[in-house]
């Protein structure tokens, strides 16, 4: 254990992102305590126990264990103890026993891939989004390039509503997924409804300058409808959701819910508030072909992610909250922090700090719920796919709440449990064998990227952030150039980005742009007057330079775009919607992404232990004994 959590949950000091300590304003820390609550008297003797095989643990009695069977254990766990999530009798009471292996899966090779922003991609068959037979394509393509993996942005569920929610990082649910990235003609039965009509307006929805989500999701939905009358779910549906947990029922009828009642469940009926209650038991019985054409969509997103592209591991993204009027917030509304939002204070790229209108977990109460509601998100997104990126990991150990009606300026740090966090981060890595990223950006707490680095959780390291030249980066990291939220290279390198804050009404540091142009003019060698193609080309050659185990590229670099995806600290129209300048099939044979993956591909297998740099996907490995 080298990260130490702190006996009070609410922070009263913190160091910011340049190192220096701030106080936190004792009115703050009052309100946020009040927020918080307080867990009932004997609550850390009733929570689950979290370790590992051979350690101690507080508590005797017999053990049941998930895959069967039972075991007695006497103050310790024995070393041979089975990892997974166990039921232990004392006389007590009974307890969680969940049971890590300490670190993640990783890879033991190096390897490179793309980031994609899926949305974005635009191709001859899509219907005016990036779908999942778009990511289809993509990873085929990068497998013939010699990648390794593909780093798409989150793929959870929105309300099924109107307005779509742009964001990816604003889901209704981390545990279930949008159906809006479905390939309609590649649904089982497509071939028994005519589509014509449909895929005649989808491709219309194609022609505006910005996504339009819900001209798509019109267009989609009705097809679905229709397919779901004419070409009904086959018996493999029907056995596949005998297989599941109650909160996709949970999760469809909420759906079911949200298209009657709107997609605020707390605007609802007070009577339909609470998902145990007879009148969402009633809506249910009522609603019975809503519910199963929502828990037919989820099966459906299942299926077309199962066809990927083989030996190429799919890095999933984890947005850090959930959208506070949504699906997992109904779901889990005991375990929820009531009166506040999380956000980041101020740093450099964002001076006011920034408010993300995510409603956090109450560390306690998560606790109290055996972790279940963060469980069901790791696994869900993890998937079997090949990776999972966690965006801003330092919310594991802690996260900035900003009082409702506060700007992000006047808020606080709130810890969690962050050992039993990593452990089933760890647990769930193993279970998938799929490696894991912490997106460690920002304003990062002492302690934690060696925390992640000894769990075998790679760290991120970007070319914007980074005062070291890329060879003398970390090995135990995904190394790219930018994220979706920083400039692109031809942005920062033309002005287009700089000009587009001040066009979104936020306060340019136009001196810091200038300074990490310089640099990156220093790095790259190429003169003042180069193209922003030129600079292109030259940052990634500088970036292949870099030890780390993962090199990660964004299509936007490659397809030479100047707009970031997203402008944080704005609510623009723009954000989140803008669509590549090439079509997918222009895309995979220009020479720009080409000249990319050539130098990423070669500088991997220089590195490699084996062919190409791929990095193993479900590779077998037995999981290590850790102490400590």
């Amino acid at each position: 254990m080298i990260l130490k959590e702190p006996s009070q949950p609410v922070a009263q000091t913190y160091l910011d992102s340049a190192g220096v300590e701030r106080a936190i304003d004792p009115l703050i820390v009052e309100r946020l305590r009040r927020a918080l609550g307080a867990p009932p008297a004997g609550a850390q003797d009733a929570g689950p126990i979290v370790a590992r095989p051979g350690q101690p643990v507080p508590a005797s009695g017999q053990v049941l264990l998930e895959a069967g069977g039972t075991l007695e254990i006497d103050g310790a766990l024995p070393e041979d103890c089975p990892l997974g999530y166990h039921l232990l009798s004392t006389p007590a009471g009974e307890r969680r026993l969940i049971v890590g292996p300490g670190r993640c899966h990783r890879p033991d090779q190096r390897g490179w891939g793309w980031t994609v922003q899926l949305y974005a991609v635009r191709s001859a068959l899509n219907w005016g989004i990036g779908d999942l037979g778009d990511l289809r394509t993509l990873t085929r393509w990068a497998a013939e390039q010699g990648a390794g993996f593909v780093l798409v942005n989150p793929l959870h569920a929105v309300a099924p509503t109107f307005p779509q929610q742009a964001s990816p990082y604003f889901p209704t649910s981390r545990a279930f997924r949008n159906p809006l990235y479905l390939r309609i003609e590649d649904i089982p039965g497509a071939d028994r409804v005519d589509l014509r009509d449909f895929q005649r307006a989808g491709r219309a929805a194609a022609a505006g300058a910005l996504l339009d989500r819900d001209a798509v999701w019109r267009i989609k939905r009705a097809a679905l409808h229709l397919m779901f009358s004419q070409a009904p779910p086959d018996d493999r549906f029907a056995a596949w959701r005998a297989e599941q947990p109650a909160a996709l029922q949970r999760f469809a009828t909420w759906c079911a819910l949200a298209e009657r009642h709107g997609p605020d469940w707390r605007q609802w009926p007070a009577e339909l508030h609470d998902p145990a209650s007879a009148a969402v038991l009633r809506f249910a019985d009522q609603s019975a072909a809503a519910i199963t054409f929502h828990a037919w969509l989820q099966w459906l997103i299942g299926l077309q992610l199962a066809d990927l592209a083989p030996g190429v591991a799919l890095v999933q993204d984890l947005p850090i909250g959930v959208d506070p009027n949504g699906a997992d917030a109904w779901a889990w509304q005991e375990v929820m922090a009531d009166g506040v939002s999380i956000g980041a204070p101020p740093d450099p790229f964002s001076l006011s700090g920034q408010d993300w209108g995510l409603r956090p977990f109450a560390p306690w109460r998560l606790r109290q719920a055996g972790y279940q509601p963060f469980i069901d998100a790791i696994r869900a997104t993890l998937a079997e796919h090949g990776g999972l990126r966690i965006d801003h990991v330092m919310g594991l150990f802690r996260l900035w709440w900003i009082p409702q009606g506060s700007p992000p300026t006047e808020g606080g740090y709130v810890h969690y449990p962050v050992q039993d966090l990593l452990e089933i981060v760890a647990l769930e890595s193993w279970r998938s064998r799929a490696l894991v990223v912490g997106e460690d950006l920002g304003t990062v707490a002492p302690g934690l990227r060696e925390e992640m680095a000894a769990r075998d959780m790679l760290s991120y390291r970007l070319l914007w952030f980074e005062e070291e030249p890329p060879a003398n980066w970390p090995v135990t990291a995904l190394a790219a150039v930018t994220t979706h939220d920083l400039p692109t290279v031809a942005g920062l390198w033309t002005g287009a980005d700089l000009q587009d804050q001040r066009a979104g009404g936020l306060d340019a540091d136009a001196a810091s742009t200038e300074h990490l142009r310089d640099q990156l003019a220093e790095l790259t060698a190429v003169p003042a007057t180069a193209g922003a193609q030129e600079v292109i080309a030259a940052a990634y050659q500088a970036l292949a330079q870099a030890p780390s185990r993962l090199l990660a590229a964004t299509l936007e670099d490659a397809a030479g775009v100047e707009l970031r995806p997203n402008l944080p600290g704005t609510t623009r129209a723009r954000n989140w919607s803008l669509p590549l300048p090439l079509p997918l099939e222009d895309l995979m044979t220009a020479a720009g992404p080409a000249a990319i993956a050539r130098t990423l591909d070669q500088a991997c297998r220089a590195g490699a232990a084996g062919p190409a740099g791929r990095l193993p996907v479900a590779a077998e490995r037995e999981a290590p004994a850790i102490s400590g």
